[in-house]
């Protein structure tokens, strides 16, 4: 009998990166999208289903991204340690139980806590490339690979939250006007999502010998808890609050306990010494960065959209009209997702991660010369969506190529993290930015046009210092390693 080769020993090891297990995991980002558009346009049949304020809402989305904050870097090192599909599936039951919750929910208090559980699926993302990531280690093009997958990941996160924004209004509508039977939809979805992991995803291979670094995580969590409740706290209560500054200081100052007790630690929570690597603290950086537009500017351009030109700028679209911008964004983040691994293998990742991040600004910038029609917007919002869906598959799968042996979950955890943290920074400073401006509109609740500028101009100025950055990541970070174990050769894969 002929000895099989190194590339068929490959096609059916357990390390292999199969199109089966991209598919699978696709459907789970596929819903996990659908959980991100499906409730938006039902807030306002939410707010008067729950009896509260149109105000009352930004309490939900800042619960969910507290949360997301500060879950994330415990469940990515978990991931590493016992096996990112056994966490996968935690934290989808988690979001599962939270999301039944959600339909039986009838009262303020009751659905914040479920809406800020059901926020356990923002760590999917990170598991999933890391996953995927360990699986590929041993193929010599796991690099690669990882970055195609993550691209398509991104396009079932994109087309999910398209569906979801879609079909959420529509079901209401065909279920007569029915909150709770309405909100069972996206239950069922992660449910599914459930098995769909359960059998069909196979487990990655922790290191073993690895244990928890409690104290770290706690510090961490404690700095991470202060300083988003900050930022969350000068948003809701405004820049007169002087308690809210106080709070943020006694988070940065809770960082150095932190940084002290994990360069002392032998596995700490976050290696420190791998995150101040070239190949590694620009990628973070960036992600923080590119969250300030990302997650804090989608609200300003909502509004500027829907403001009256009377006020001397806008575009005075209603709800139905910005949908079609918003559209056009998430299909630009698809072209971009599936862009970016193309243009890798013809160039270099850090030069396309590069361009990337100059594609944002350059979307971002166009709005300070080009605001005045419905089609210049939409242009500009198409350009910043093809780097921004670039860079959100990408900045996972380059953390998890720079990360060591051991450290991809955690890696690719930190990039969610920071761009969480970002986008609260910028939700806050943009709102005190508009709320600032007001002055000088003419309608009640407008803003001004040099308030909409300034947070454009920020959200293209943060892409420059991202470019900036990542300038100093070697020229050959992110590619393709020669394969572990001695085998070179690869199998054909996705």
């Amino acid at each position: 009998m002929t000895e099989p080769t190194a590339a068929s020993r490959l096609r059916g090891a357990s390390g292999a990166i199969t199109v089966s297990l991209v598919g699978y995991l696709f459907f789970v980002e596929f819903v996990s999208g659908v959980l991100q558009g499906y409730y938006v346009p039902l807030i306002s049949d939410l707010v008067e289903y729950l009896g509260i304020r149109d105000a009352d809402f930004n309490w939900f989305e800042a619960a969910q991204l507290l949360l997301s904050a500060l879950v994330v870097p415990v469940l990515a090192k978990l991931g590493d340690m016992v096996g990112h599909k056994k966490i996968l599936l935690i934290s989808t039951v988690l979001t599962a139980g939270a999301s039944w919750w959600l339909v039986f929910a009838d009262s303020f208090w009751v659905f914040l806590a479920a809406w800020a559980l059901q926020g356990f699926y923002v760590v999917w993302l990170p598991l999933e490339v890391a996953l995927i990531f360990d699986r590929g280690r041993h193929t010599g093009v796991g690099a690669s690979q990882t970055r195609k997958a993550a691209g398509l990941l991104v396009v079932g996160l994109e087309a999910g939250a398209i569906a979801g924004a879609l079909g959420g209004a529509r079901i209401f509508s065909a279920f007569n006007g029915d909150i709770a039977l309405t909100l069972t939809i996206p239950a069922i979805a992660v449910t599914v999502a459930f098995f769909v992991i359960l059998f069909g995803v196979p487990e990655s291979q922790p290191v073993t010998g690895r244990r928890l670094d409690t104290i770290g995580f706690v510090l961490l969590t404690l700095a991470l808890l202060t300083i988003t409740s900050g930022l969350t706290f000068l948003r809701i209560n405004g820049p007169e609050t002087w308690w809210v500054y106080a709070l943020m200081l006694l988070g940065i100052a809770l960082l150095y306990p932190f940084g002290k007790w994990v360069l002392k630690h032998p596995d700490p929570a976050i290696d420190l010494r791998v995150l101040r690597q070239p190949n590694m603290w620009p990628v973070q950086l960036t992600a923080g960065l590119v969250g300030i537009s990302i997650l804090g500017a989608q609200a300003p351009l909502s509004t500027f959209a829907g403001t009256d030109p009377v006020n001397g700028f806008g575009l005075g679209l209603d709800a139905a009209e910005r949908s079609y911008i918003i559209g056009a964004y998430l299909v630009a983040m698809i072209i971009g997702a599936l862009l970016f691994p193309l243009i890798s293998r013809k160039t270099t990742p850090r030069l396309t991660l590069i361009g990337a991040t100059l594609i944002v600004a350059v979307g971002y910038l166009a709005f300070l010369v080009n605001n005045t029609t419905a089609v210049g917007v939409t242009l500009n919002m198409v350009v910043a969506g093809i780097g921004s869906g670039a860079l959100v598959a990408a900045l996972p799968a380059a953390a998890a190529a720079a990360a060591p042996l051991g450290q991809t979950g955690i890696a690719t955890g930190l990039t969610n993290t920071t761009k969480t943290i970002g986008g609260a920074f910028a939700s806050a400073i943009f709102a005190v930015v508009l709320v600032l401006a007001a002055g000088q509109a003419v309608t009640e609740t407008a803003s001004s046009l040099l308030g909409y500028l300034v947070v454009f101009a920020i959200c293209g100025g943060a892409a420059l210092v991202a470019a900036v950055a990542l300038v100093f990541v070697p020229k050959l970070a992110f590619s393709d390693a020669p394969a572990e174990e001695g085998l070179q050769s690869s199998p054909t894969l996705l």
